[in-house]
């Protein structure tokens, strides 16, 4: 797990990849797992600044760390670094798990062809992530710039530091209402902590959760491994 994009997400992450495999395996079976955790400010001084090629570098050599430690499997526990997923699987032999691919496999499964996307403006304005949806066949809609600004601040102001307030829950359950008025049959939560502040209770079209849906695929193809 290449994680610490924010810790909050990473900690989820860990916690469900753990939940999971005692279910699946039972008894008191537990993930056999590296992480290696980056400081998110760090990381986030470059997303703002545009640095993203040194961003990736700082990826790739924490990626190749976790190869060398013995890892067979690589998950990027953020929506937002996907962004450099491709100078990231340069960096290693294992196969990388992308998250929008395992997120698009689970919309089309569940027969849904247009979703909304939630994120950071990162992944909701520019077209790394929507394009990689798309390339699944799917129709992909953001929200309209004030709404994308709220949906921005909320996870850099408050859930990146664990803060969940019952009113950015509203706010974004507006952000979703309105995607679905403009025929969202879906949301994807493309944050790894929006699923700490709202879930399928809060939206009245099925919402697609990328840090479970893709700890799911990672327990899965480990097993099988």
């Amino acid at each position: 797990m290449l994680g610490g994009m924010s810790w909050e997400s990473t900690a989820e992450y860990y916690r469900l990849a753990n939940e999971l495999v005692r279910d699946r395996l039972g008894g008191m079976h537990s993930a056999r797992c590296l992480v290696h955790s980056v400081d998110f400010a760090e990381i986030e001084k470059m997303q703002v600044e545009g640095r993203w090629d040194e961003a990736g570098e700082v990826l790739a050599g924490a990626a190749a760390s976790l190869e060398a430690g013995g890892a067979e499997l690589l998950v990027l526990c953020t929506n937002t670094m996907h962004k450099v997923a491709d100078r990231i699987e340069r960096a290693v032999d294992i196969p990388f798990l992308h998250l929008a691919d395992t997120t698009a496999r689970a919309v089309v499964a569940a027969g849904v062809g247009t979703v909304g996307l939630l994120g950071t403006a990162f992944t909701m304005e520019q077209d790394f992530y929507r394009d990689r949806l798309a390339s699944h066949g799917l129709t992909v809609l953001v929200p309209e710039a004030e709404d994308r600004a709220v949906v921005h601040r909320v996870i850099y102001d408050e859930l990146v530091l664990g803060l969940v307030s019952e009113p950015s829950r509203a706010a974004y359950r507006s952000v979703m209402a309105a995607l679905v008025a403009r025929g969202a049959e879906g949301i994807v939560l493309g944050c790894t902590e929006i699923e700490l502040l709202v879930g399928t209770a809060d939206a009245t079209v099925p919402v697609f959760p990328t840090t479970r849906l893709h700890v799911v695929a990672a327990v899965e193809q480990a097993l099988l491994g």
